[in-house]
């Protein structure tokens, strides 16, 4: 191993004695020395970088329906443990993905009347009786709408 590194090492002084030094450039005419680059264009558009830190950048929503199911996934384990203002975020963000899913509206309104916010719940009870009046718990969200009204 040692022998190696030796060798390695003369080879490389060897080629090093060999090389001449810094090479000239090759000669200019005066016309050429005279000659000045040409500014590069300019925008009076100053464009912002993006942004890095992905906490920080604005989120757009756009029909996603396995983004939408994931995040009430999330947020029933967040109701379950009972941190219900961390399970309203993930339904409200659930129904930003998906609009139509009316899981995700009625949960919101669970997680919103229990952080005690019967605004919240009034809307998304509303929400979601509007798109599922026929369901079978539709008849107990219209006596928890009534009883916040």
């Amino acid at each position: 191993m040692a022998r190696s590194i030796l060798a390695l090492l003369a080879v490389g002084a060897a080629l090093q004695a060999q090389d001449p030094g810094p090479r000239q450039p090759p000669a200019q005419s005066q016309g050429e020395l005279n000659t000045r680059r040409p500014e590069p264009a300019r925008n009076d558009a100053v464009e912002a970088p993006p942004e890095e830190d992905k906490s920080l950048s604005v989120t757009t929503y756009s029909f996603n329906p396995l983004q939408s199911d994931k995040d009430v996934r999330v947020g029933n384990y967040y109701f379950n443990r009972h941190n219900y203002p961390a399970a309203e975020r993930r339904y409200r963000d659930a129904s930003k993905w998906n609009e139509d899913n009316g899981d995700a509206w009625r949960r919101l309104g669970e997680a919103a009347e229990k952080s005690k916010d019967p605004q919240t719940a009034k809307e998304a009870y509303a929400k979601y009786l509007k798109l599922e009046p026929d369901a079978k718990e539709a008849a107990e969200i219209r006596k928890k709408l009534a009883k916040l009204k």
